[in-house]
């Protein structure tokens, strides 16, 4: 491909032909799935391209439009710096400034894949009986208006306008951290369809596919600092470059309708019968320490995932999370050692030329936290396994609330920001603001948080801010 450092980047080849829409085209899918598949079609082709559908804003669209959707992937290491120029992108859509030409596309009999990264908070999940929120104002939309505005509405819209079509289904790869995803996205989209047409569920549940995946890349934000380090290294300005570590992992449930998906093998994509195991790992090993560091890091003053992992002390009480309280908790995977993964996870987090701001990995916490802490701390905790460590990440996840409420701060870039905000700020000193936070339904629902409530005040209270993390029992 021919890049011109003044021009920047054009394209050289045609564009592949579609065959995966995207919903959600943010960095991680552009750093992690789409160089996969890019990378299948240098070897074994296929009509792989990806539509990127954008469900909010026009920002990725309009920085990819002015260079063919080209866009640069900066892998960074201790090593030194490698680019190279992703063309998988064919085009991108707005949803909301024309959500039919989304649906006609998802609807198109060449499009056999609809993926997504919609975060956690994309799935519009409920409570109690049901896995969708069928009161989220997205959702009433969505039920009651043919363009929807949700991605769960976008996924059953086309797939009606398919059945109607007498087409088959595409298969729905979520990539997103969530637990059995697969499962979890085929139950919302059915309970969904349920609200439509009983025929409609049942094709759906009958005939269309949800793999469960699990997914692994850290990719840092892109920043302006990010974006002119790439360019001093590439030669050409680019502001859609996204920045990513060397190491990924991909790994599959291979059930995809009629068999139809990109030959994955060739680029070493683990195609498996049960995701389970490696998600689970993943899940609790990466996103669980990843959210320790995010909240007691923050608390001590850094700012990235490199800074708070090389303050020894957190450090230390990193190690005894993974390796006596994590551990105890998950079954190892087929030919995996979990002490040899969390020492690589280690290096990964030392890697200083990845700026993985805290802040970013601290957002939707509500979200987050109780598949990522509270489930295996509840499984350690009725087991008789220790879990004073996951209580400590609870803890400091409530002190980062009230700090961020409490000191003029007014974001927490999170779904229940509202509802936390208000009862952290209530709250007159910890006791309270352990019983405020744990009446958050959506974040405990019916878990014994009696069992946990008197530790968490003694956790505030022994650590204050969080600043003297060795009073946290961390050393190994």
């Amino acid at each position: 491909m021919n890049v011109d450092a003044q021009i920047g980047l054009r394209r050289s080849a045609p564009r592949p032909k579609t065959g995966i829409v995207h919903l959600g085209l943010g960095s991680f899918f552009r750093a992690h799935g789409a160089i996969y598949i890019k990378e299948v079609m240098m070897q074994s082709g296929g009509d792989w391209g990806v539509v990127g559908v954008s469900l909010r804003s026009p920002g990725v669209r309009d920085r990819l439009i002015g260079q063919d959707c080209l866009y640069t992937a900066l892998e960074m290491s201790g090593r030194g710096f490698k680019t190279h120029v992703v063309d998988v992108i064919t085009a991108v859509l707005v949803a909301p400034e024309d959500p039919s030409a989304v649906l006609q596309l998802m609807a198109a009999e060449t499009t056999k894949i609809v993926s997504l990264t919609i975060t956690e908070k994309g799935y519009c999940r409920g409570g109690g009986d049901t896995m969708l929120d069928l009161v989220h104002p997205d959702i009433k939309h969505d039920l009651q208006c043919l363009t929807p505005k949700s991605a769960i509405g976008f996924l059953v819209r086309a797939l009606e306008m398919r059945w109607r079509k007498g087409l088959r289904p595409f298969t729905v790869l979520t990539l997103d951290n969530l637990p059995s995803n697969g499962h979890l996205i085929r139950q919302i989209i059915c309970e969904f369809a349920a609200q439509i047409d009983t025929e409609l569920t049942h094709w759906i549940e009958t005939e269309c596919k949800f793999p469960c995946t699990m997914v692994d890349r850290i990719v840092p934000a892109t920043t302006k600092a990010l974006i002119e380090r790439a360019s001093s290294i590439s030669g050409y300005h680019d502001a859609a470059v996204v920045a990513h570590e060397p190491f990924r992992q991909w790994v599959i449930e291979d059930d995809f309708v009629d068999g139809m998906r990109p030959d994955f093998e060739a680029v070493n994509v683990q195609l498996v019968h049960d995701v389970a195991p490696f998600e689970r790992m993943k899940l609790r090993m990466l996103n669980g320490t990843h959210s320790a560091l995010a909240y007691i890091g923050s608390l001590a003053g850094h700012e990235t995932v490199a800074g708070a992992i090389g303050d020894k002390n957190i450090e230390n009480f990193i190690d005894a999370l993974w390796h006596e309280e994590i551990a105890a908790s998950i079954e190892a995977p087929p030919e995996t050692d979990l002490n040899d993964y969390a020492m690589q996870l280690k290096s990964r987090y030392q890697n200083q030329d990845i700026r993985h701001l805290l802040e970013q990995i601290a957002m939707d916490g509500s979200q987050k936290i109780p598949q990522r802490i509270l489930v295996p701390l509840f499984e350690n905790l009725l087991a008789g396994k220790p879990s004073e460590r996951f209580l400590v990440v609870v803890a400091a996840w409530f002190r980062y609330i009230e700090t961020r409420s409490k000191n003029g701060h007014s974001r927490l870039n999170d779904p229940l920001e509202v509802e936390l905000i208000r009862a952290a700020r209530t709250a007159s000193n910890d006791a309270a603001l352990v019983e405020s936070l744990l009446q958050i339904a959506p974040v405990f629902g019916s878990l014994p948080t009696h069992r946990i409530s008197g530790e968490l005040v003694a956790i505030l209270g022994r650590l204050g801010n969080f600043h003297d993390i060795t009073r946290l029992g961390g050393s190994r």
